[in-house]
């Protein structure tokens, strides 16, 4: 969408007319996870815990889905600008993380325009800058700070990053930002994992939309809770450009009700980082582990067989795990998620180890 478009709120909802090939060059991409209840699902970077009480709101609020939500969800910004620290004003309602995303390119990406996508990194971003007819300018992950970005008209990162697992430094980021601003080109962070860690958000920099996801570190997945941020026109054209009711009355109580959970926030990163710890102290011995501050271990198997073997291994123990070959750049890889101490036993002892 051409943000001049939605500056004059003119079909606000709509994408660009970029033609069949932009929309075929954005097929849909590879992701983990599986919906057969039999299998330990490794393969999605999912809580395996909700926090007690979700299920009670759900089933309270849900008689009230007859009707339609207040489209303001004041509530729900109000908890969430208290949750990433920043103006509940700066805060735009999305169905989920992705949408949030597909929200921040379409309102500022304009058709011929290049973006800076990392490499690897989540496979949605360079499909969305697709959708909208602009070209994604892939640039190693770890080495994004060295970009010019007055080249572009965004640059996109994820932190901590997906599927490496290693977050930024705040100060390298911020500054990273500034010099962003200063070039006018907009930065779009995706901060699906960060609420498993304790590095602060980037929510609320000027020039910079925050894509933040609810489902992961609350375990709900299906309900598809979350939220942008961004300031001045940035947030102006986000707010015009989003969908009416675009959150269902059950995920925003749902979402609300959940980030007001801080001990199980607190809880839920304590556990992870130790069975993170244990589990990569016994990977180590088969496989080059990746250092992490998500929810998950990015493992290299040494060749495309191994990861096929390993993959096989678990499948016989009726274990998922994400076959990473499916990211740019990668060959020998594959991704386990961090559960509970007793499945990622189960996982240990399927992968040998």
């Amino acid at each position: 969408m051409d943000p001049d478009a939605v500056d004059s709120l003119l079909d606000a909802e709509g994408g660009p007319d970029t033609g069949d090939d932009s929309l075929a060059e954005g097929a849909r991409v590879p992701h983990g996870s599986t919906d057969d209840p039999q299998i330990l699902d490794f393969s999605a970077n999912i809580n395996p815990k909700v926090p007690e009480g979700a299920t009670r709101v759900y089933q309270t609020v849900l008689p009230t889905a007859r009707r339609y939500p207040a489209d303001d969800y004041s509530s729900y910004r109000i908890t969430a600008g208290d949750y990433v620290g920043c103006d509940p004003q700066r805060v735009v309602p999305t169905p989920g993380g992705l949408a949030a995303i597909r929200l921040a390119i379409q309102t500022t990406v304009r058709s011929g325009e290049s973006v800076v996508v990392p490499t690897p990194s989540f496979g949605e971003y360079a499909r969305e800058v697709r959708l909208q007819g602009a070209e994604p300018v892939f640039h190693a992950h770890d080495d994004l700070f060295s970009v010019d970005p007055a080249d572009h008209a965004m640059v996109i990162l994820c932190n901590p990053n997906n599927p490496t697992g290693d977050s930024y430094d705040p100060a390298a980021l911020r500054a990273f930002a500034e010099r962003c601003r200063d070039a006018e080109t907009v930065v779009l962070a995706d901060e699906a994992f960060l609420g498993f860690t304790n590095e602060p958000s980037l929510a609320g920099e000027d020039g910079v939309v925050v894509a933040r996801s609810l489902t992961k570190l609350f375990g709900l997945p299906g309900l598809r809770a979350g939220f942008a941020v961004a300031t001045g026109r940035l947030r102006d054209r986000l707010a015009a450009a989003r969908r009416t009711w675009s959150l269902s009355v059950p995920a925003e109580a749902v979402g609300t009700y959940c980030m007001n959970q801080t001990v199980f926030v607190r809880q839920t990163r304590e556990r992870v980082a130790s069975e993170r710890a244990r589990m990569a102290d016994r990977l180590a011995d088969r496989f080059d582990v990746r250092p992490s501050d998500a929810p998950f271990l990015l493992l290299d198997a040494g060749s495309s067989d191994a990861v096929d073997e390993a993959i096989e291994r678990a499948r016989r123990q009726d274990i998922a795990v994400r076959d990473a070959r499916t990211f740019r750049g990668l060959d020998s890889h594959f991704r386990v998620a961090v559960r509970l101490p007793e499945e990622n036993d189960r996982l240990l002892t399927a992968l040998g180890v």
